[in-house]
């Protein structure tokens, strides 16, 4: 009757520290890269290691963005379009 009650936390296999990205269309996203931004207005921005993890960082304004923010949430791929 209390197995309703009980917590399951079920335990993630190991991955990398980093966390796989990948543009839009399916592109692989590294750190360094040159992406074009679908959110917050910051135009051309290049993916870099900040304190709290990776983030996205305006080339014209220097904003940065964390990348869990670009999430698309329908595909999970980042709201963002590497450019070549």
């Amino acid at each position: 009757m209390f197995q309703f009650f009980k917590n399951n936390h079920r335990q993630q296999p190991p991955g990398p520290s980093t966390p796989k990205m990948v543009d839009l269309y399916g592109a692989p996203l590294r750190v360094g890269d040159l992406v074009e931004s679908m959110r917050y207005d910051l135009g051309v921005c290049k993916i870099v290691q900040g304190k709290q993890g990776l983030e996205y960082e305006s080339v014209e304004t220097g904003k940065r963005v964390l990348y869990v923010l670009m999430v698309d949430a329908a595909t999970s791929f980042q709201k963002v379009k590497k450019i070549s």
